[in-house]
């Protein structure tokens, strides 16, 4: 029996004359593709080249919502009050929607992005604010979260579809991501990269892979995940599109 995985990554990142990522080299690899809405990272300009890009390669686009926090890419815990914390969400894919249909294209799904991923875990309180705005903005996006968060209980509660995901160029420990704090955290050889994927995709717990588009030689990365994965038999498909 044929299997498929969905591969997405990080993208839209850039902000003004700074540049983050190859965007046009990896997305050409993807099924989906996690645009950066402003808050954490991405700028309208960027955005909207990325949302042209993906629909140029038919990459379903999903929202990377983060919190306000551009200095420190998204990546620093922000005790933001769950009300507040909704509205940016809902802002977030707001703009996204906007600027993706502009360019033809659609939004899929949301997926935090960074510290605010990372508490979907730690806050119920924070989970289930993202949780609030997604289905008052559109209760047919699809949300992607960490197998085991408090996303499982409240998107269900909610009516909500989840989608677990793992990550091919992050260590794990103890079934959690290393912390990026370790200079081992990140993988970028190419064979862990793509082995780690096929684990992944074997072992039937996620329904995507994610590749960080500012990991060195994402593009690469991206291109022997596929390789790899295919000759395993495992195809590569969006799991919303």
């Amino acid at each position: 029996m044929s299997r498929s995985i969905d591969l997405n990554a990080d993208v839209g990142e850039s902000f003004g004359r700074w540049t983050l990522g190859a965007d046009a080299a990896l997305l050409p690899h993807l099924s989906s593709a996690n645009v950066a809405c402003g808050f954490h990272a991405g700028d309208p300009t960027t955005i909207r080249r990325t949302c042209a890009l993906a629909v140029t390669h038919g990459v379903t686009i999903g929202a990377q919502v983060g919190y306000r926090d551009l200095a420190g890419f998204g990546r620093r815990f922000i005790d933001i009050d769950p009300a507040d914390l909704a509205a940016d969400v809902a802002y977030q894919i707001g703009g996204l929607r906007a600027l993706a249909r502009s360019e033809g294209g659609t939004v899929r799904y949301v997926k935090p992005h960074g510290a605010l991923y990372h508490a979907m875990s730690s806050s119920p309180f924070q989970a289930q604010a993202l949780v609030s705005a997604v289905a008052e903005v559109d209760p047919t996006l699809v949300i992607v979260g960490f197998p085991g968060s408090h996303l499982d209980a409240l998107t269900e509660a909610a009516g909500l579809a989840l989608v677990h995901e793992g990550f091919a160029d992050r260590r794990y420990e103890h079934g959690r991501l290393l912390d990026r704090a370790r200079p081992d955290a990140v993988l970028t050889d190419t064979a862990a990269v793509a082995a780690q994927a096929v684990s992944l995709a074997s072992a039937g717990a996620v329904a995507t892979i994610c590749l960080h588009g500012d990991t060195p030689g994402a593009d690469r990365l991206a291109a022997a995940v596929r390789v790899r994965l295919a000759g395993e038999g495992i195809s590569i498909a969006p799991f919303a599109g």
